[in-house]
């Protein structure tokens, strides 16, 4: 099962990787990992997504309690109002005619992603989405042209309500 694991850590050198040391030391694989400061610039908030049972979720949870650097974590699909989840993805695609540029633009416009930069002959086009439509954006993509190249940012997750990750 999926799980998206939030973690508010000190911003200081090394605590990025006793987290991820600690998933490491269980056994447990990273899918997608992001981190960056809070509003608090001696704060950052890490974003994993991981698969496994909701027992093993628990547990890696208690775990990471336990490291010093550490001040919360959160899995945000067991939150009573559920989580919000975004991924971004930046694609860019050759578009040698004209047809192929339409339909390009065709589909970022049903999508309603953005075309970021356009050349002669690539177009590169940014999306937002749950991680299953950015995988449908994707998909939709390669079945009209080639695919020059892909940046996914990973997921991002923030409970629904009034709830915040606060220390």
């Amino acid at each position: 099962m999926r799980h998206v694991v939030s973690i508010l850590i000190e911003n200081e050198a090394g605590a990025l990787s006793r987290v991820v040391g600690l998933f490491s030391q269980r056994g447990y694989n990273i899918e997608s990992l992001t981190v960056a400061p809070t509003e608090d610039p001696t704060l950052s908030r890490c974003t994993i997504l991981t698969t496994g049972e909701s027992e093993e979720i628990e547990q890696i949870t208690k775990q990471l309690h336990k490291l010093v650097c550490v001040l919360r974590v959160t899995a945000i699909s067991e939150e009573p109002e559920g989580g919000l989840e975004r991924e971004l993805v930046l694609i860019k695609v050759p578009t040698p005619n004209r047809g192929i540029r339409e339909d390009i633009k065709s589909i970022a416009d049903i999508f309603s992603a953005r075309i970021i930069d356009v050349s002669a002959e690539v177009i590169t086009m940014e999306y937002v989405g749950s991680s299953q439509e950015v995988d449908n954006f994707c998909s939709t993509v390669l079945k009209l042209s080639d695919v020059l190249e892909v940046v996914r940012s990973g997921v991002l997750g923030i409970a629904r309500g009034n709830h915040c990750m606060h220390s």
